[in-house]
């Protein structure tokens, strides 16, 4: 995994290769990060030195040819001669912002190196090793540690940096990321996931030109603004082919990703917390460690590196009794009833629930305080009696008596002005003396740098889950950081980082101790989806939205750096409380499989067929759980931009399901095709639709022309034959071998506006199908 040789370093995974090399000035620079070599002389690859580029600042006089400038590096100080942007702005402890970090020895350890104060990715001495250097500025004292870890199999590298103040005097740190490396211009496109609330995870595509992009986060979290996730792919790449880089942070918190092309085509990318209102005193023998980055590289194409990233977060991050564990389906009150609800009604709906095979029963806001609205409430953990009158755990009791489990929302990170907790406590919400607080959602943000307001969140909500024998949290956040301030610390630039060492020293205690229960936390929706956040929480709620045809957008963005396991996915009645759209049954269903599946609606108002039909999909979704949570999933390349193609297939290539979705149609749609990936080339397979069954009313007054007699299409024969009657929507077959398969299936025919029989595919606007691949 790491071999040191002759000065150069050579970092190995199954499928890649990332090499370095001490300078005869000990500077770290980066020989080649791709493909996996064999082992050999890496002159080849050394980026030459033969002339001396004008206006550059020669690092040594005896040496004109070695400027900083221009060679790619694993780390770049300030003030020697490198003017492209550094990883380090430090005020050194001799006053000046120059700093030159230079090695002096190194170390290989078996496993990986913990940090102390941040979560990190884990794995035994089989799986991965870290390589340990130690850097010196030697005029200022100051040690700089550098941390690889290679995760051989999940063909990931992740990095992280140490920095030690041995000066008597202090050194402020002002910007200091996670890692820095300079790779060579392949024709570089930047893919970032960029949105907002109920539009989170959008992928973006920019070229990269001359100068810097920024991707990054000064909200208090790591944002739906801009995911901390980014990719660089060679202008050739596509899903299925071409190089690409990926790169993270395992960190909840405002984050800064930067990619800067020099002039001289030297591509250097950088990643950690952002710098923004980021200051930090380290005093004699202090210390401080950056979130980790993790970085992976594919010649297969995005799903490659896709595939890279997901092993590793389901294998190296999400941690505890549910790694690797299948999630239950679930029903949340929320769009059900929003704060409205009885203790009677939420008994009905467990009913109703568990009739159609739901395994866990979540109550959603409102069950505390005068919470009967967002204007007051939040902060309290006394329980709504005119609502509960059994409380919390009586309701629990009841809802397990019918056979489910039991789970709980909370937003434990804030407070009303109106509510006990503000009243007794003002001090405890985030706030700067002598300026009125700005409010978000009607709430103020707790101030989680008070250890004080941390113990009352662990001791408050480890009460409840107790009390009521609790299985499942819900844990929301819903609203940005504005007034950064805390008094009990000297420094408030040290206010962002230190929020989130808070909140995962808060997560840590109440979910530590219980190992058993389920936490899916929430931020507005996709706020807060990260890779720190999953070292906790084995599942992240993607998105307030949960109109499919938007959700094709979030959950495949988020795709791209994190595996279907982690994404929270709902079925919603329609149209949508987000969008308005009037989606198929079938195609809310479809989409929220490729996830954790829940349901959000109020099931009092469903017919007869509707039930019938959600009671069957969850039944399919149970069988194929496993494929659909932990399968091996691709973005399947198409020609035309109104269809979305997944699948996800089994690791052992027996079994899969695969998505064929269509945004809008158009008149007299063209021929379409189903090409799969991950088969066996040489393997026999069956290819058969998933049975959905199409309802009546949708085809409103067209129904009078398949009809003897002519029936007004909101008249009661016609609205009762649509509670109980429906139509199945066409279901083929196909068999064949793995290579033929992998070309494209020809599909039936869509409805083109001249001929319907049942071999007619009656997709129309947001319509889908679900196909069963099966091994013979």
């Amino acid at each position: 995994m790491i071999d040191h040789r002759d000065g150069v370093f050579r970092l190995t995974t199954a499928n890649t290769s990332y090499w370095f090399r001490v300078t005869r000035y000990g500077h770290l620079e980066h020989v080649y990060y791709g493909e996996r070599l064999q082992d050999q002389p890496i002159d080849g690859l050394l980026l030459k030195r033969t002339a001396m580029t004008g206006t550059s600042i020669a690092y040594d006089p005896s040496d004109p040819n070695y400027c900083l400038d221009n060679i790619p590096l694993e780390w770049s100080g300030i003030g020697r001669g490198d003017y492209r942007h550094s990883p380090a702005e430090l005020k050194m402890p001799d006053g000046s912002f120059v700093n030159d970090f230079v090695y002096k020895s190194h170390r290989i350890l078996p496993g990986c190196m913990p940090a102390e104060t941040l979560p990190t990715a884990y794995g035994n001495e089989d799986e991965c090793r870290t390589l340990e250097l130690t850097m010196m500025d030697g005029s200022n004292d100051v040690v700089l540690l550098l941390y690889y870890t290679v995760f051989y199999s999940a063909n990931v590298i992740t990095r992280r940096a140490v920095l030690k103040n041995v000066n008597t005097r202090p050194l402020v740190i002002r910007r200091l990321m996670s890692m820095m490396t300079d790779l060579p211009d392949k024709g570089f496109h930047m893919i970032t996931l960029d949105g907002g609330w109920i539009k989170e995870a959008h992928r973006h595509e920019k070229p990269v030109q001359y100068g810097m992009y920024v991707n990054s986060s000064t909200t208090g979290n790591s944002s739906n603004r801009h995911n901390p996730g980014f990719l660089l792919a060679a202008r050739c790449t596509d899903e299925l082919h071409g190089p690409v880089y990926g790169f993270n942070l395992i960190y909840s918190g405002n984050h800064y990703g930067a990619v800067e092309k020099s002039s001289q085509d030297i591509i250097r990318v950088m990643l950690g917390i952002n710098p923004h209102c980021f200051e930090w005193i380290l005093k004699e023998g202090e210390a401080f460690e950056t979130p980790e980055a993790v970085m992976t590289y594919s010649s297969g194409g995005l799903n490659g590196m896709s595939h890279n990233f997901h092993d590793f977060v389901n294998n190296h991050i999400v941690r505890g009794e549910w790694k690797n564990k299948e999630r239950p389906v679930l029903i949340n009150s929320w769009e059900a009833y929003f704060f409205k609800f009885t203790q009677g009604r939420l008994l009905r709906l467990a009913r109703r629930a568990r009739r159609l095979g739901i395994e866990l029963f979540v109550l959603d806001d409102g069950w505390f305080g005068k919470r009967d609205s967002d204007n007051a409430g939040l902060g309290d953990y006394n329980v709504n009696r005119k609502k509960l009158p059994g409380g919390i755990a009586g309701l629990a009791r009841r809802i397990k008596r019918m056979g489910m489990d039991f789970g709980l929302w909370f937003e434990p990170e804030m407070v009303n002005p109106d509510s006990g907790l503000y009243r007794a406590h003002p001090e405890w919400a985030v706030k700067v003396p002598g300026k009125e607080p700005v409010l978000g959602r009607n709430q103020l943000v707790l101030d989680l740098c008070n250890p004080d307001v941390r113990d009352h969140i662990v001791a408050s909500v480890g009460k409840i889950l107790d009390e009521a024998g609790i299985s499942y949290v819900k844990w929301d956040m819903n609203r940005h950081i504005a007034e950064a301030f805390s008094p009990c610390i000297e420094s408030q630039g040290e206010f962002f980082h230190r929020y989130i060492l808070g909140l995962y020293d808060i997560l840590k205690r109440i979910f530590g101790p219980r190992p058993h229960i389920l936490l899916e936390t929430c931020a507005s929706g996709g706020n807060r989806f990260d890779l720190g956040m999953l070292c906790f929480s084995p599942q992240i709620w993607a998105s307030d939205d949960t109109d499919p045809i938007e959700r094709l957008k979030i959950q495949g963005g988020l795709s791209l750096f994190y595996p279907l396991s982690a994404m929270g996915a709902h079925v919603s009645a329609a149209p949508h409380q987000q969008t308005l759209r009037d989606t198929p049954l079938s195609t809310r269903f479809n989409v929220a499989a490729f996830g954790c599946l829940g349901y959000e609606l109020d099931l009092k108002y469903l017919s007869f067929v509707e039930r019938r039909e959600i009671k069957n999909q969850i039944a399919f979704y149970k069988r194929y759980r496993r494929t659909f949570q932990y399968g091996r999933f691709y973005r399947l390349p198409y020609a035309k931009g109104n269809k979305v193609l997944w699948q996800c297939m089994d690791g052992d290539g027996s079994r899969g399901i695969a998505l064929f979705a269509q945004t809008l149609s158009s008149a007299s749609e063209g021929y379409d095709y189903l090409p799969l990936a991950g088969l066996d080339r040489e393997a026999n397979y069956r290819v058969t639709t998933r049975p959905q069954s199409l309802f009546i009313k949708r085809f409103g007054g067209l129904v009078k022309h398949i009809m003897p007699v002519t029936l007004d299409p909101d008249g009661m024969i016609l609205r009762t034959a649509n509670r109980y009657y429906c139509l199945t929507d066409c279901v083929e077959a196909y068999e064949g071998k793995g290579d033929l398969l992998m070309q494209g299936i020809r599909l039936n025919n869509q409805f083109i506006g001249s001929y319907y029989n049942p071999q007619t595919r009656l997709l129309g606007d947001f319509g889908s199908n679900l196909y069963i691949i099966e091994r013979l």
